[in-house]
């Protein structure tokens, strides 16, 4: 067989390797509404709040039990700073499914930052119950793409804090600190 011929299948074979599988984990909705999902959470990670709301906003009309969609839209209010929508939209992707560890865990930082604690406590208890996983936090990849040397507090740690001042007296407790609070990563699927 000409050496030709053999370079071109093989090259051909790999090329059709790699675009099976950059369609298959890339294009391909294995969830109706994923692609836009999926463009959704890029604006979302970029701090297009406004662009991200509108795209899960859309997504859902079109398919209401995406649970990760409604996950989402709560992630973009929250950091909007519209709260009591965003607890609509944690309490919604909770109502589809009540085992959803990770809305438990962003719905726990919902009421951390708006300064109810007893009940960001037992979220987080919760959603550490269901994916104890969740305690690890990001790894070193993740944080190494973002550029962050120091792994961020997860929600063991915050639930533990939350715990030990609780049980302090009122007066002694130190609840929010907000430029530390503030750094606290959100839990996505």
């Amino acid at each position: 067989m000409n050496k030709n011929i053999l370079a071109a299948i093989v090259t051909l074979s790999i090329l059709g390797v790699f675009g099976f599988y950059y369609y298959k984990y890339s294009v391909l909705e294995t969830t109706p509404g994923e692609n836009k999902y999926r463009l959704g959470n890029k604006y979302l990670e970029d701090g297009k709040y406004e662009k991200a709301l509108q795209i899960f906003n859309e997504v859902l009309i079109e398919h209401r039990a995406y649970k990760e969609a409604h996950l989402a839209k709560a992630i973009t209010l929250l950091q909007m700073g519209r709260f009591d929508k965003s607890r609509e939209s944690f309490n919604e992707a909770i109502g589809l499914d009540d085992r959803y560890a990770q809305a438990y865990a962003n719905r726990g930082i919902l009421n951390d930052r708006v300064g109810r604690p007893e009940a960001a406590l037992q979220d987080y208890r919760k959603a550490l119950e269901l994916n104890p996983e969740l305690a690890e936090g990001p790894g070193w990849l993740w944080r190494f793409l973002r550029n962050i040397p120091d792994p961020p507090p997860t929600i063991a740690d915050r639930a533990d804090y939350l715990e030990a001042e609780l049980k302090k007296p009122e007066s002694e407790r130190l609840i929010q600190v907000p430029e530390l609070d503030s750094k606290q990563r959100m839990y996505k699927k």
